[in-house]
Formats: C-alpha cells, sequence, structure tokens
C-alpha cells in the first residue's frame, strides 16, 4: 500500500472511533434519563397538541422526567400520557401537571407546578390538576375572526342613534356634495 492509502485508512479509522465514542455517550446519557430509573405517573388532559413521548418533564424548568407515552381513553376521549420521573424528586400529591409548549413552532413539555401537600406522589399515582395545551393559531384566529353573530350588521333599517355614529362611538360628520 502507498503511503497516501495508509493515511487516509488511519484517518477513516479515527473518524469510526470518533463516532463510535459519540454513539456511546448518547446511548448512556439518554439511559440515564429515559429508563434509568424513576418512577411512573400518569396525567390525563383534554388536549395535548404536540406532545410526544420522549418530551420533557419539567419543574421550574429544570428536566425531571421524560413522557413515556401518550395514548387515547376510548371511554372519556382524554389524552393518558405516562411520565417517568427521577426518584430524588418527590412530588407533592397535588401538584399541577400543564402541557406547555416549547415556542411558535416547536414541540411540547410537560411544566409541573409542585403543590404544598405533605404526601407525595407515589409510583403510578394520577395527577389530579392537569391543564391541557392552549391552541395558539386558533385563539389567534378567534381574535382575527370575531364571531359572525357579532360582526353581522341588524337587518331592517337602522336606528337613528346608529346612523349618526360609528361602532366606537364617533359621531359622524356630514357627508359633503
Amino acid at each position: 500500500m502507498a503511503r497516501g492509502q495508509w493515511a487516509e485508512t488511519a484517518m477513516g479509522a479515527l473518524v469510526l472511533a470518533a463516532a463510535a465514542a459519540f454513539l456511546l455517550y448518547a446511548l448512556s446519557a439518554g439511559a440515564i434519563h429515559a429508563g434509568g430509573g424513576g418512577y411512573p405517573l400518569i396525567a390525563r388532559f383534554g388536549q395535548v397538541g404536540a406532545l410526544a413521548p420522549g418530551a420533557d418533564v419539567r419543574v421550574s424548568g429544570v428536566k425531571v422526567g421524560t413522557v413515556a407515552d401518550v395514548t387515547l381513553d376510548p371511554k372519556t376521549f382524554m389524552a393518558v400520557t405516562r411520565l417517568t420521573v427521577i426518584d430524588s424528586v418527590k412530588l407533592p400529591a397535588d401538584s399541577t401537571a400543564k402541557v406547555t409548549s416549547d415556542g411558535l413552532l416547536g414541540g411540547s413539555h410537560i411544566a409541573i407546578e409542585p403543590g404544598g401537600a405533605t404526601a407525595n406522589l407515589k409510583p403510578g399515582d394520577e395527577f389530579q390538576n392537569t391543564q391541557g395545551s392552549v391552541d395558539l393559531f386558533g385563539l389567534i384566529g378567534q381574535f382575527l375572526r370575531p364571531q359572525a353573530a357579532s360582526a353581522a350588521p341588524a337587518a331592517g333599517p337602522a336606528p337613528a342613534a346608529a346612523a349618526s355614529s360609528d361602532p366606537y362611538g364617533v359621531p359622524a360628520t356630514p357627508a359633503a356634495h
């Protein structure tokens, strides 16, 4: 083999070794948060938006777990989320779980607001207080398109008071001929 071929082979081996090291690190770091210990909790939501398995569970912005599963309860049509929270975090029994968006176009995560109860949630317990995600685009759409009933003009001739002023209370000016 020529000298240039040995250099290319050595460089390729070095790149493969670095890729393997990154892969091992990613797998070990993921195992710590995903399956490396923790206790399961359940939360039911009316709307989960873009929440997906693997999403963060956070308390005060700090990641304390992950969303393990999101399914639909066929009887209540509620979204059932199964969470895994690290063992070192003990959540009060009256804590609130909220689906929160990461940004305008980003995904979602679950934010937990700890309550003040002296008893803690135990493995397999369900949050009693939950708040689903807010449909931001739906809210914007309602703001931009007011309800048709309130925006539609009344049938028939307009009353004299309404004819003399606009909807904002500004008196009408006489029309110039």
